[in-house]
């Protein structure tokens, strides 16, 4: 089996399941932040939010365990991180979480 190269993560919030606890912003305010519905939503390296439902970012090298811990420990179970190749290797979806 090949492996994928990890700096191929990208990751996404669901909103209907966003329960707006706030552990993904401190965990990573970089790629999440809140908007004025008190929902997460991921930021681009232009800084600015991705509103449209399922859009992705792709995660920072240096912020890679940051996005996963925040994907694992969400309480609303609304945070996906998958690689480059559509596998999800965080959160709800994840096989080995």
């Amino acid at each position: 089996m090949a492996e994928v190269a990890t700096d191929q993560l990208q990751v996404w919030v669901d909103q209907d399941l966003c329960t707006g606890d706030g552990l993904c912003v401190q965990y990573a305010p970089e790629v999440f932040e809140f908007d004025v519905d008190g929902l997460a939503y991921v930021k681009g390296d232009d800084g600015e939010l991705r509103l449209n439902p399922g859009e992705r970012v792709d995660v920072p090298a240096h912020l890679r365990l940051e996005v996963i811990d925040s994907a694992k420990e969400c309480p609303g179970e609304c945070i996906h991180v998958v690689r480059g190749d559509g596998v999800e290797v965080a959160g709800p979806d994840a096989e080995d979480d």
